[in-house]
């Protein structure tokens, strides 16, 4: 049976995929790391503003259902949580990099396009052309058996369908179109999506300051 989890979990879930993937050195992430992440402005949709106590609950949750586990550093007293959603020897779901990518981008962006899925994995994995997303969607859709995403119907006045997960249970199409401000044309995406590339990578610079200013403090054991 198919992996069941609520939007706050699926948010945090994609958080861990995503950054056990672009900043691996700052893996497993701490409860502060991890409601940044989730509380991102770009490569996030919809945009959320959860407290920590929110996303304390929803790692409780997670740990509940065995989807994640707690890691003390040597000489930390701050509790690191890395997930076992996927790829690991505590999961059956096992994904190829494309596969996990894809995963990950929903998770976090909700339903896309195979274009803008391509665009939006670009730190995540590699795709030569639109037509291996395709395949990997496809792949997706009959996993060993389970229908892990799904091909909603193509809406009014646009190009292309968008692809769904199905962790959080059966998509409403209709109430995803409405919940979703449209977007500018195609052609406008790239331009777009350079530019939440580079607020991302600004953003994980922050982090990564940030997590160096940690290391010092308690190098210096100051608080």
């Amino acid at each position: 049976m198919l992996i069941q989890l609520t939007a706050l979990e699926a948010r945090v879930i994609g958080v861990l995929l995503e950054k056990e993937k672009t900043t691996p050195d700052q893996y497993p992430l701490t409860l502060n790391s991890i409601t940044t992440a989730c509380n991102q402005k770009s490569n996030r949709e919809p945009v959320m503003e959860l407290s920590e106590g929110e996303v304390q609950r929803t790692l409780d949750d997670l740990r509940e259902k065995n989807l994640l586990f707690e890691v003390s550093g040597t000489g930390s007293r701050v509790l690191k949580y890395k997930h076992r959603f996927c790829n690991t020897e505590f999961n059956s779901l096992k994904f190829s990099e494309q596969q996990k990518a894809i995963i990950c981008v929903l998770l976090l962006r909700g339903p896309q396009t195979p274009g803008e899925l391509r665009t939006r994995t670009n730190r995540l994995a590699e795709f030569a052309n639109v037509v291996e997303v395709e395949q990997a969607l496809s792949s997706l859709a009959d996993h060993n058996g389970e229908e892990i995403v799904v091909k909603l119907e193509r809406e009014p006045g646009k190009r292309e369908s968008r692809y769904a997960h199905l962790f959080s249970g059966p998509v409403d199409a209709a109430v995803v179109s409405s919940s979703v401000s449209d977007f500018a044309p195609d052609k406008d995406v790239s331009v777009g999506e350079a530019q939440q590339d580079r607020i991302a990578k600004l953003e994980n610079e922050v982090e990564e300051l940030r997590k160096e200013l940690a290391q010092i403090k308690q190098a210096l054991d100051l608080d």
